[in-house]
């Protein structure tokens, strides 16, 4: 393929690519999410040491991943949304939990959570390519050891992104963006 058409492609998918809340109720095969993945684990990981997980919640799953989130919240809170988030939940045709290994090391923690960090978002850019919606997910229910073992995330594992997963009707508008000479600091010579 020729570098220039595809870097313009490449280009265009990322400057067009939205996050997506609302999801059309259309189901989204668990083939495509793998043909998906399998594209997005040529995310640079340092020592190919390849240090995520998935686990994704479809059909009947997504109860027990929506039962999950709503025990995290407090009596108050629960009382006050449980109706809300059950049905958003139930509603998006896909959750995908992305994990990693956690290394107490701090350097390959930093190189393995930056790692997981670009697999996810050659997830969203692949699935913006196929028409599929992706908002990635960092709420605090991902740190509450109740979701956790409720999800079957491991002991030493953390979670990296929840990622809700569908067709859409309509994008966003896009948000401004800083142009990246505004922030660029250059150092010549001595």
């Amino acid at each position: 393929m020729d570098a220039q058409k595809e870097g313009a492609t490449i280009a265009k998918v990322i400057r067009e690519r939205r996050s997506i809340r609302d999801f059309k109720p259309d189901p989204i095969s668990v083939e495509l999410v793998i043909e998906l993945l399998n594209d997005a684990v040529w995310a640079p990981n340092h020592g190919l040491r390849e240090p995520w997980r998935f686990i994704l919640f479809q059909g009947e799953g997504k109860k027990k991943f929506a039962h999950a989130v709503i025990e995290t919240y407090t009596a108050e809170n629960k009382a006050k949304w449980e109706q809300q988030m059950l049905k958003y939940y139930l509603d998006v045709p896909l959750h995908l939990v992305v994990v990693m290994k956690e290394d107490p090391r701090q350097k390959k923690w930093e190189e393995d959570f930056s790692a997981t960090s670009a697999l996810i978002q050659n997830f969203q850019l692949l699935a913006w390519e196929k028409g599929v919606g992706v908002v990635w997910k960092t709420n605090d229910y991902n740190l509450e050891p109740s979701f956790h073992k409720a999800a079957g995330i491991k002991p030493g594992e953390k979670i990296v992104g929840t990622l809700h997963i569908g067709y859409f009707e309509k994008a966003p508008k896009p948000a401004p963006r800083t142009k990246a000479e505004e922030r660029l600091t250059i150092i010549s010579g001595n």
